[in-house]
């Protein structure tokens, strides 16, 4: 049995993990669950899930989940950055699904990774924001990563047992990999006339034509920002070089992504796109148990179809590459930027192709500084936040 802490609990990840746990209860136990401010979401879950913990981030949120619960409920309500530290630390703990959104959840990711928890990682940012210290923190305390993004769960399932078992710090080459085939859709604008995308609403932009997500990376997905974080992410879990690293656009999103290797084969993983999937594949690493995923019905499935990314329509994309290139102070700047960016877009501050506008300012106006310990971090992500937000002012 399992005891796991979910992180972001009521989004659309934290959901998919306690279907899976449902329906492997022999082996696996919610333990604490972790969210921001929705506390009916949240008495929902305690209803169905029993948690021994409910920790809400918001303080007023939870002194009000503490006031609605009923008293017959033995859940304990907690709140605090020290309280949330504590229990994904704590020695009850196995697992922490990391799936707070954004850079939010990168002090308790961290903290787990600290501790030598088992770490299923769906918040990309800890790795945009801090790959370096991550990947040596996790190799020092003995923390197992498990990639639970589709594209690099793919990744990972595709690579050799030499390469599960070192993330972080494998050789590619040595392992024979030529490279890595990051996948992505394109999001619901892939085929719009780019003329158009300054125009497009919110609701459009959350309209992804494969996937169900959460807004902030339904409007990544749509900007191709997502896909440049992946690639960032790609870059530290699979100690990758540039040239070793390509996106391709992938329609139909059933080859989640694909791995090729130096004999000329390429190995992909495929499934419908349901990120039970990948999160089934986390928990029960190395077997596999029951997602309540629907199988491949390859005489249905059509067509499969593949493009290089247009950087004119995708210029976030670009501007991922290349700041992965310049280094982590680069990278951690476009997230903190690109989440103000998005922010304001959804709420109707911005438009559309000024998200690309708001991110290249903040790249150019930031000032690079040594990155070694994630206090550094954390300010170098206020200070790319601050004048992003003043960037934004001058847009609207």
């Amino acid at each position: 049995m399992q005891n796991m802490v979910i992180l972001g609990a009521t989004g659309s990840i934290g959901t998919s993990t306690l279907d899976v746990i449902a329906r492997n209860p022999q082996q696996f136990n919610a333990y604490a669950l972790v969210a921001n401010a929705s506390v009916d979401k949240m008495l929902t879950l305690i209803a169905t899930h029993q948690p021994v913990v409910a920790h809400m981030v918001d303080e007023n949120a939870a002194a009000e989940l503490k006031a609605r619960l009923p008293q017959s409920f033995t859940t304990q309500i907690t709140t605090g950055e020290n309280a949330l530290i504590s229990l994904v630390t704590s020695t009850e703990v196995d697992t922490v699904m990391a799936a707070i959104v954004g850079a939010a959840g990168l002090v308790p990711t961290f903290a787990a990774v600290k501790a030598g928890k088992r770490v299923l990682l769906a918040n990309k940012e800890a790795l945009v924001m801090s790959g370096q210290l991550f990947m040596d923190a996790a190799k020092q305390s003995g923390a197992t990563i498990l990639p639970v993004d589709s594209e690099h769960n793919a990744i990972f399932q595709s690579m050799p047992q030499s390469v599960q078992d070192n993330l972080g710090h494998c050789d590619l080459t040595q392992a024979g990999i030529s490279h890595i085939l990051l996948t992505g859709s394109g999001g619901p604008f892939l085929t719009s006339d780019i003329a158009t995308l300054a125009s497009m609403t919110p609701e459009q932009a959350c309209n992804h034509p494969n996937w169900s997500m959460g807004p902030k990376i339904s409007v990544d997905s749509a900007t191709m920002m997502n896909k440049g974080l992946e690639y960032i992410e790609a870059k530290w879990l699979f100690n990758t070089q540039s040239e070793q690293l390509k996106v391709v656009i992938h329609p139909q999103s059933v080859i989640h992504s694909m791995v090729q290797y130096t004999d000329g084969s390429v190995i992909a993983e495929l499934g419908n796109p349901d990120m039970r999937t990948p999160i089934a594949h986390c928990m029960s690493y190395p077997a596999r148990i029951k997602a309540g995923v629907e199988p491949l019905d390859f005489f249905k499935l059509g067509q499969l179809n593949f493009c290089e990314p247009d950087f004119e329509r995708f210029p976030c994309l670009k501007l991922a590459i290349d700041a992965c290139a310049q280094g982590q102070e680069a990278t951690t700047v476009l997230n903190a930027a690109n989440e103000v960016a998005v922010a304001a877009f959804l709420d109707n501050q911005i438009a559309f192709t000024d998200i690309a506008k708001v991110n290249r300012a903040s790249l150019e106006q930031v000032s690079a500084q040594k990155l070694d310990t994630i206090e550094a971090i954390l300010e170098l992500d206020a200070k790319a936040r601050h004048v992003a937000e003043q960037v934004i002012a001058c847009l609207t």
